[in-house]
């Protein structure tokens, strides 16, 4: 397929054409920092000529990035984040994409996102997609230095949280959150669920393409078989809206549900996965079952997704042996008195 133009506005308000397409099998995309069409044509005719005539090799210095970002597609990866880190590189050739360099296109394409953000939305996948076609023999690994940052702590949300939520949002948010709260799900995870994978006699969900890569099976609680069952037959239950649909429903109702309920607070949809992992712990649930029932590994689910009480006074138990059970309290004010 030849190259197609397109325009892009830039900051400064210019209509600057730029081209993208498929040559060959492989990916190209970039601007020709024109905004005469006649003279963008040239341009793309120029790269299709010396694509054509050679450029890609299969050499290690001439894979360019967005050739790997295809053979990344081509597996099955996710595209997720890859069209801005594309359109920074253009044609740039992987040999020359340094650490360095990464890091700062981090800052570059999100100049005002916090260090998180940088690491999760262009570092993380840049080095997927090198690291890619590294195992396929065509560049070198690369490893990069992701930025220092504060780690928040993500309180999960409750079964007194989900009740209140539940108690005031839509049906799709509610049954959203009561999904995600029951299986661990992640909001991805949920967009991808088809109502075949939903079997209400025997109870299961079959929950495809984890970040994991297996397929799990969870048990559908009573509860949550309810809220799915009242949902309309559309083509997949939460699939049909698009994820930033889905979160501007959930804060309207998040919203809504504040107003008619105070010091109810904002959570957000992956807080339902850290709520289900941290109400399986508390309720006695070994950390390996735990584990496998919110389908996530053990080491993950007590570094990221469990959370302690916030009790302090907890530590009066550390006091609360037979001998002490043992004293009324008149014995113990007495026992104060006397020192």
């Amino acid at each position: 397929m030849p190259l197609k133009l397109f325009k892009r506005r830039t900051l400064a308000g210019k209509d600057v054409w730029h081209y993208r397409g498929t040559i060959d099998g492989d990916r190209l995309r970039g601007t020709t920092r024109t905004t005469n069409r006649k003279t963008a044509e040239k341009f793309v005719a120029k790269i299709e000529r010396i694509h054509s005539e050679g450029l890609y090799d299969g050499s290690k210095r001439a894979l360019t990035f967005p050739q790997a970002v295809a053979l990344y597609l081509k597996a099955g990866k996710p595209d997720k984040y890859l069209g801005k880190i594309e359109d920074h590189w253009k044609n740039t050739r992987v040999s020359k994409m340094k650490p360095g360099a990464i890091r700062q296109s981090a800052i570059d394409i999100y100049p005002d996102a916090g260090w998180a953000t940088r690491n999760r939305q262009v570092i993380t996948p840049t080095q997927a997609v090198i690291n890619h076609c590294a195992d396929l023999e065509l560049c070198p690994p690369l490893r990069i230095k992701r930025f220092k940052h504060e780690r928040k702590i993500k309180q999960p949300v409750t079964i007194e949280w989900l009740d209140i939520f539940c108690a005031h949002a839509r049906p799709l948010p509610a049954a959203l959150a009561t999904f995600m709260f029951a299986t661990g799900c992640r909001i991805s995870e949920a967009r991808r669920l088809d109502w075949p994978d939903i079997d209400f006699q025997q109870r299961t969900i079959l929950i495809v393409k984890t970040k994991a890569k297996r397929q799990r099976l969870p048990h559908m609680p009573g509860r949550l078989l309810v809220a799915l069952a009242n949902l309309p037959r559309d083509d997949k239950p939460f699939g049909c809206w698009s994820e930033s649909s889905l979160r501007r429903m959930w804060d309207e109702d998040v919203a809504k549900t504040a107003e008619a309920a105070p010091g109810f607070v904002r959570l957000t949809f992956h807080s339902c996965r850290h709520g289900m992992a941290t109400k399986l712990l508390r309720d006695g649930v070994d950390p390996v079952t735990a584990a496998g029932l919110a389908g996530m590994s053990v080491q993950v689910m007590l570094s990221t997704y469990a959370h302690a009480m916030q009790k302090p006074q907890l530590t009066e138990q550390l006091f609360d042996t037979q001998l002490t059970r043992d004293e009324s309290p008149t014995e113990q004010k007495q026992q104060v008195t006397e020192k």
